[in-house]
């Protein structure tokens, strides 16, 4: 599939008012549905449209396509997420580290299991609307807050470099979307949940053993 242009997949304009707040989450809950029932190839921007009670014109006046209205919803995704992870960070400073990776996992599978379903479908179309962009900037932010953290725990100074956390933090997703896409049962999801927090705490403890 051709490649879109950065620019082709930023919206047009944000909503500021009251009203254009209302029609852009209308837009988006649409978007979700549309692509749930109909996938990425079949979904238009008629589809949503319809399902959002607004008129085409009315959407084109947020998003030019609709590789520009998914690549929104991938990014709000990836926000809520990243925000997860940051906000569970500063919740965390000060903590002992295992209890700083219990927190900081919690938090994460919370956010991306919150919707599964949309998760998955979003791993899906990633590649195709500026997902690899997205993720360096998502991955930039979490670095920095889990770096932050990491280096205030209670019970032993931090000797994890920028590499370190981005090992641990693709451990994280990584196994994540593995789960999702193999259908994310809820025995799934509570395994996932004790086996990162082990990863993620047998290796920041050991990193700061080291010598």
């Amino acid at each position: 599939m051709t490649a879109t242009a950065p620019h082709a997949l930023k919206p047009r304009k944000a909503p500021v008012q009251t009203r254009s707040i209302i029609t852009v989450e209308a837009i988006t809950e649409a978007t979700i549905q549309v692509l749930l029932s109909h996938g990425m190839d079949r979904l238009t921007t008629t589809l949503v449209a319809e399902r959002a009670g607004v008129s085409v014109g009315t959407l084109y006046q947020y998003y030019p396509n609709k590789r520009s209205l998914l690549s929104a919803m991938l990014e709000q995704k990836m926000e809520e997420v990243s925000l997860a992870v940051e906000v569970a960070c500063r919740e965390a400073r000060g903590k002992p580290l295992a209890e700083m990776m219990h927190h900081v996992v919690e938090r994460f599978i919370d956010a991306k299991m919150a919707r599964a379903d949309i998760s998955t479908a979003l791993y899906r179309i990633s590649a195709d609307v500026g997902g690899p962009e997205l993720v360096k900037r998502v991955e930039a932010r979490a670095l920095r807050a889990l770096t932050g953290m990491l280096a205030t725990a209670s019970d032993a100074g931090s000797k994890s470099d920028r590499f370190a956390v981005t090992v641990m933090l693709a451990s994280m997703s990584g196994a994540t979307r593995s789960v999702l896409e193999t259908g994310a049962s809820p025995s799934m999801v509570r395994k996932l949940r004790e086996h990162l927090v082990l990863l993620c705490e047998s290796y920041v403890t050991a990193l700061a053993a080291r010598p």
